[in-house]
């Protein structure tokens, strides 16, 4: 009888198993809008989609196309410019598609999928605003060793250091997240494939997800906004040094672009840490990922083209030359 027991144990659980592994799509609610609202929001993404990617798509041409922005400071923004039109494309297609279709389901590969890109996209974005804040101080703390320090090689050597730091990062949480067992319950309350909402669907001890989480995403989040607030600490020492007003000025024209980008970009992240992890509504959760996702990507060409000279120069060039080739 005893023997019967243990072997009815050992079915069930093996059903349950195959049960929980056999979820093969997830099912996304999307933003808290009413339904008779779609229409209109549907318009105002893809306005803001377009925009994102033209915007970010003309800073990339603007800097191959005037050779006074072949800068490591541009190469850089060039990089970032091509990281944000990637990750707004990551997820807002798929969130017009499920707008438009009314079909709120994805299926597990894709979800996975668009997990490890959306991981990937933001680490990147997150590690070149550091490297944008160091290229900064190099260039106000020690602008005679500007040209030996940021030579070609070295910003090769960081942009390679963040895609091969960002894709290692993502490709641990993927292989961790591909270990775990999903129950029943597949509905992911966001618009896209959140790693926090997958890992509350999971029936399996998501512990060593969330200890990496802590640890090996302080290396990508933490170590660069110490880097970003180091540079602009020594920035600022170096600006109270300069006499004249004039060279107050100049220097903070340099860096007030990039310091604006980095205040949203990191605001929205914590205005997306603080309602996720203080337990209030998926509401404003979700509210906060769209600033994150959607907003801040979109802001980012205005930001770098009304506040930096150079780029105000390079697009009224740009404009010229195209009347002049349309007469």
């Amino acid at each position: 009888m005893n023997s019967f027991n243990s072997y009815q144990l050992q079915l069930s659980r093996s059903m349950r198993r195959e049960n929980q592994s056999s979820v093969s799509q997830f099912f996304l609610l999307g933003l808290p809008i009413h339904p008779e609202q779609q229409g209109m929001f549907f318009v105002l993404f893809l306005a803001m989609y377009l925009t994102t990617v033209l915007g970010n798509l003309l800073i990339i041409l603007l800097i191959r196309l005037d050779p006074r922005l072949h800068t490591p400071m541009y190469f850089f923004l060039s990089h970032l410019a091509l990281t944000d039109v990637s990750f707004s494309s990551v997820t807002v297609p798929k969130m017009l598609m499920n707008m438009q279709t009314q079909d709120q389901s994805i299926s597990s590969a894709h979800c996975v999928t668009q997990m490890f890109f959306f991981i990937i996209f933001a680490c990147v974005d997150n590690l070149l605003l550091a490297v944008m804040a160091y290229d900064r101080y190099v260039a106000i703390c020690h602008p005679l060793h500007y040209a030996i320090i940021m030579r070609e090689e070295l910003s090769l050597c960081l942009l390679a250091g963040s895609w091969i730091l960002s894709c290692a990062y993502a490709l641990t949480h993927t292989l961790l997240l591909a270990q775990l067992s999903f129950c029943a319950d597949n509905i992911i309350p966001h618009f896209f494939c959140d790693l926090a909402a997958l890992l509350k669907l999971s029936c399996s001890d998501t512990s060593l997800n969330e200890l990496v989480i802590f640890t090996a995403g302080a290396a990508v989040v933490i170590f660069p906004l110490c880097g970003i607030l180091v540079s602009y600490g020594h920035i600022g020492v170096s600006i109270l040094r300069v006499p004249s007003t004039k060279g107050i000025c100049k220097a903070l024209s340099t860096c007030g672009s990039h310091l604006s980008v980095v205040s949203l970009f990191y605001g929205t992240m914590m205005a997306v840490y603080l309602f996720s992890s203080s337990g209030l509504s998926h509401d404003k959760d979700i509210i906060a990922s769209v600033m994150y996702t959607v907003v801040t990507p979109m802001l980012n060409p205005f930001i770098y083209s009304l506040r930096n000279r150079d780029m105000t120069l390079a697009l009224r060039i740009l404009f010229r030359n195209s009347n002049l080739f349309a007469k």
